[in-house]
């Protein structure tokens, strides 16, 4: 089996690479994060000038291919720099939810927007008894006439601030938990009866909490069948999973790659400390957790490309997302201790590159609700 990338991946992971290396040193990334919307309205319309934002979508949607592999090679690129740009709320999560669930006028009308660069989404899903589960959805959508009236909240939204519609699930029928009965609609952001609290993750990232209290969305606001939206939650999401997973991927790379450079301009007793046996070994550890994680990575991709059964596509992912919460630990615990006190301060990247991969362990499921959900029979 061929592993290596295409010649357009290739080219991809170049466009991206160059990007990073030029624009998005650890300086340029801290003035970002200071700036009122926490990412860069530049670099957002320059990815959509690469067109970088028709990758997560088809090719009958004018996307790139929406290819899962094509997908975790820019997120690895972005990851060794810790790109704060909305790139898997809007185009990955919102953007699939639309190509999921969407009417061929409602992909039309909204899919190039989000590819032009001209519309930022986010997705309310997460409430705060649902602990990951997509079908935990109490906030409610009850049909009046031509319309729905929502009421509900929302945490954890990504890009939840500044989005200017957002994908809300809902539920239409059924009790709390079941699968049936939840449906997702469009909402705009500034609509009447929404209120936004912003707050910043501890690795840079904005997000929000969001209550609606009746918030009227026209119905033809609503993506699919009334009721039929939780398998593709549950496709989108996992999609957004293998993303992060190669973002966590691309930035254990960095954590690694800091870490030796460092071991051979440290010195103790007289010695670069990469000279001592110990911490050789365990940054060949490190090394070993990282080459792990990208092959099953790797491996998530492929078969969300292939005609697999979406059983055996749920499985990869969450086997994925379980293997890089565990070199997320290991990789990121050992780059920090083998720093020293330097590698716990804001003015070293290491930290913050730890603070990623912490915030990525935890995000759509953490490591123990990976390795459950790959178990489950």
């Amino acid at each position: 089996m061929d592993f290596s990338y295409s010649e357009e991946q290739q080219m991809l992971q170049e466009s991206v690479s160059k990007f990073v290396q030029r624009h998005y040193g650890f300086d340029a990334r801290k003035e970002i994060l200071a700036s009122p919307k926490g990412f860069s309205e530049q670099n957002w319309q320059l990815f959509a000038e690469l067109g970088w934002l028709t990758v997560p979508f088809k090719a009958e949607d004018d996307g790139f291919g929406g290819l899962a592999t094509d997908l975790t090679v820019i997120l690895e690129e972005f990851g060794k720099a810790m790109v704060v740009e909305p790139f898997v709320a809007t185009a990955v999560l919102g953007g699939g939810l639309i190509s999921e669930l969407g009417s061929a006028q409602q992909r039309s009308e909204w899919l190039p927007q989000i590819m032009g660069g001209g519309l930022q989404l986010a997705c309310a899903l997460a409430e705060p008894d649902s602990r990951y589960n997509l079908a935990s959805v109490t906030t409610t959508a009850v049909r009046q006439g031509d319309s729905f009236i929502v009421d509900g909240s929302k945490i954890l939204v990504l890009n939840g601030a500044d989005a200017d519609q957002l994908l809300v699930s809902v539920r239409t029928a059924g009790a709390d938990r079941d699968t049936g009965g939840i449906s997702v609609l469009l909402i705009a952001a500034d609509s009447p009866g929404i209120h936004r609290h912003s707050y910043t993750n501890v690795d840079g990232h904005r997000a929000a909490e969001i209550s609606f209290s009746r918030v009227k969305v026209p119905a033809e606001r609503l993506l699919g069948s009334a009721g039929d939206a939780h398998a593709a939650l549950l496709t989108v999401v996992d999609r957004a999973t293998l993303a992060v997973c190669s973002e966590a991927v691309g930035a254990l790379d960095s954590l690694l790659a800091k870490t030796v450079e460092y071991s051979k301009t440290r010195k103790q007793f007289g010695a670069a400390i990469g000279s001592f046996q110990a911490l050789q070994h365990r940054m060949a550890d490190m090394f070993i957790e990282c080459q792990l994680a990208r092959s099953i990575v790797m491996m998530a991709a492929m078969r969300l490309d292939s005609d697999a059964p979406d059983a055996d596509k749920m499985r990869a992912v969450s086997a994925a997302k379980s293997r890089v919460g565990k070199a997320i630990r290991k990789v990121g615990q050992e780059a920090v201790q083998l720093h020293g006190g330097i590698g716990m301060t804001d003015e070293l990247d290491v930290g913050h590159l730890f603070k990623r991969v912490t915030a990525i362990e935890t995000l759509f499921g953490n490591t123990d609700f990976h390795t459950a959900r790959f178990a489950r029979p």
